[in-house]
């Protein structure tokens, strides 16, 4: 299967106390931290195209451009959609956005670069 724009991927959790911003320092936040947003939209991105990448190929996270427009509370189900909209090379350009029972959560440009698994990070050029 070819990575050509329109790829759509899901992904969801339920918010935990490890996800929560009073539990990486941000004392009395019991919210969804960002990071875990951003992460939740990166994993909904690479599920849009994990059956296309060839033998050996991974993506790495480039750039995340995010809004965090609102809060999930400890206990929500949260789930993030992707869809490809740019490929250009090896660089893959999705729109993603965050959901909740209550709304939108947050939306982001999110850039992966296609990279050969087997080299070290020292030789990767994005």
């Amino acid at each position: 299967m070819d990575i050509s724009p329109g790829l759509e991927g899901e992904m969801e959790m339920e918010v935990s106390r490890r996800h929560l911003s009073s539990t990486t320092g941000n004392f009395g936040a019991d919210v969804l931290s960002t990071h875990e947003v951003v992460l939740l939209l990166e994993r909904a991105a690479r599920e849009a195209i994990k059956d296309c990448l060839p033998e050996g190929v991974i993506t790495v996270g480039t750039r995340v451009d995010i809004r965090h427009v609102a809060a999930a509370l400890l206990g929500a189900r949260v789930w993030a959609h992707a869809r490809l909209e740019e490929v250009r090379g090896r660089k893959l350009f999705f729109d993603v956005e965050a959901f909740d029972s209550f709304g939108l959560l947050g939306a982001c440009r999110t850039y992966l670069s296609e990279v050969y698994q087997e080299r070290t990070p020292k030789n990767i050029i994005l």
